[in-house]
């Protein structure tokens, strides 16, 4: 049951979260630090892979939680943190070693905010889990 709640609860908070980071507050910024001609206009968004990849990634985070032993708040934030940044860092990294896509601006940012994102879905995965084995 941990692993389905993890799953869901982590990634319902990272939709949102990324809407409300990437969508609302940073969409000014990554305009102007990157290339956005590949993206799909609002109206072509295939909502079925946005879905499926945030509950991956709930799954993804989930699956680290438990196997670190992580059970406490602090353990969620802590793994999470970790983890956003490695896996932020990488993306990031890769994106910018073979596309055109953002600048080094935007790698350093965006490893920041994931790290602080996968940081709080951490937490609320961790939250989700309650008391119980």
């Amino acid at each position: 049951m941990k692993i389905l709640r993890g799953t869901i609860f982590g990634g319902i908070a990272f939709f949102f979260l990324g809407w409300v980071v990437y969508g609302m507050l940073l969409a000014d910024f990554m305009a102007a630090h990157s290339d956005a001609s590949l993206n799909r206009p609002d109206d072509q968004m295939v909502w079925w892979a946005m879905i499926l990849s945030n509950l991956v990634l709930g799954l993804l985070v989930t699956l680290v939680l438990k196997w670190s032993g992580a059970t406490s708040i602090i353990d969620g934030i802590k793994t999470g943190a970790i983890f956003g940044f490695l896996m932020g860092l990488t993306m990031d990294l890769m994106m910018y070693s073979m596309t055109t896509q953002y600048d080094l601006t935007v790698v350093f940012v965006d490893v920041i905010v994931y790290t602080i994102l996968l940081a709080i879905i951490g937490l609320v995965i961790v939250l989700t889990w309650g008391k119980g084995k």
